[in-house]
């Protein structure tokens, strides 16, 4: 399965199409985008069964052949991008390259331990819930979840359709910029961000000894704005925005995959059975009010952000968990990440985490979240500190 347990498959290898910004560039993909010619797995031996080859390659993966590219491996996944550990029950976890001792972080985990391990340049992934944002926090990458729909989301395996993004990680910040320069359109954006705003509800969240080591890339982030403001984010606080995205996120997946399941009746590991078992239950009917509730948070933001402001916050409560700690551990922390990507994911917005150095322990990440498709602004902000 390659270096790092990274990949599934590292013998799935395609040349460029032509010469552009990323010419002499590899990357690899995660095992739900599609690649002519191959069955993807999902991170579930039953879903691999079932699953048929694909008569094309996902449109993301032809742009990047197109600009020079070449396609270099599929890696692994949590069992049906359910996840965000990186812990897979089925063909193991992938090593953190800049922490060993800990977990990748998922679902694209094998994504991060490929780029973290130099195997190849950068890598894609999927992010619904931060399965992008958090393995690239957690192993001291640059990761990039775009505004939901800039990119097309054809021939790659849903989740949760209404929040799924292809997203990338990379070690260079001029690297991000040159796949989205050949990725995403050139939206009419505005003139550019400069408002930061320090969200408090986020840094509450913050493991309270890692404090000190955020401040001086916080106050970096911070020199580069017009202006600069600490304000309250929300009314209610940010538990109450994870729990319509969890609810939500759960019943859209149970929409898609319901039926597989019950037919198949496929072999989980004991977390994605639990979270599986779980969305079974919940009530459909429910899902018109939630959306609603999602229309009222993204209107907020969109008033809030702008087209000129950027929010500043952890990208996780801190460093990688230790591997196999007990459900009980790891759920606790699941909720309180989630309660900091469901700002971006609720939202629709793009969100660019960035490797914060001095973290004793194991990597760390600080994100930037920006107003919808103020991408290519806040890839140029990345390479700016």
């Amino acid at each position: 399965m390659g270096e790092f347990n990274a990949y599934i498959d590292k013998d799935t290898v395609r040349t460029p199409l032509g010469k552009g910004v990323l010419s002499g560039r590899t990357f690899s993909i995660k095992d739900v985008i599609a690649v002519e010619g191959v069955a993807n797995g999902a991170g579930n031996p039953d879903w691999l069964r079932t699953a048929r080859p694909a008569l094309d390659d996902a449109p993301v993966v032809t742009a990047l052949r197109r600009q020079g590219a070449e396609l270099q491996g599929r890696t692994i996944t949590d069992e049906m991008m359910y996840s965000l550990n990186g812990e897979n029950y089925h063909y193991g976890t992938p090593q953190n390259p800049k922490a060993p001792d800990r977990i990748p972080g998922g679902s694209s985990s094998g994504s991060a331990s490929a780029v973290a391990g130099g195997c190849v340049d950068f890598a894609l992934g999927t992010d619904t819930g931060g399965s992008v944002r958090i393995p690239a926090a957690y192993c001291g990458l640059y990761g990039f979840r775009p505004t939901h729909g800039a990119l097309p989301i054809e021939g790659v395996i849903p989740l949760a359709k209404s929040f799924d993004t292809i997203g990338w990680m990379a070690e260079e910040p001029k690297l991000m910029k040159k796949i989205g320069d050949a990725l995403l359109d050139d939206f009419h954006a505005g003139p550019g961000l400069r408002r930061v705003v320090i969200p408090e509800e986020p840094w509450e969240l913050l493991d309270p000894e890692l404090q000190s080591v955020y401040s001086p890339l916080l106050s970096t982030i911070s020199s580069q704005a017009e202006t600069v403001e600490q304000k309250t984010l929300t009314t209610g606080g940010l538990k109450a925005w994870a729990e319509t995205f969890r609810t939500m996120q759960a019943m859209e997946i149970w929409q898609e995959h319901g039926e597989w399941i019950q037919q198949e009746n496929p072999g989980f590991g004991p977390d994605i059975a639990q979270r599986f078992s779980w969305a079974a239950t919940l009530d459909q009917n429910r899902y018109s009010q939630l959306v609603n509730l999602r229309e009222q948070i993204q209107s907020y933001l969109s008033s809030f952000l702008k087209n000129d402001t950027i929010l500043v916050l952890p990208t996780t409560p801190g460093p990688a968990p230790i591997r196999n700690q007990s459900l009980e551990e790891m759920n606790d922390r699941r909720a309180k990440t989630m309660q900091l990507t469901s700002i971006a994911g609720l939202g629709g917005l793009p969100q660019l985490t960035v490797p914060v150095s001095g973290a004793k322990e194991a990597p760390a990440g600080i994100s930037l979240i920006a107003g919808r498709f103020q991408d290519k602004h806040l890839l140029k902000w990345g390479d700016t500190f």
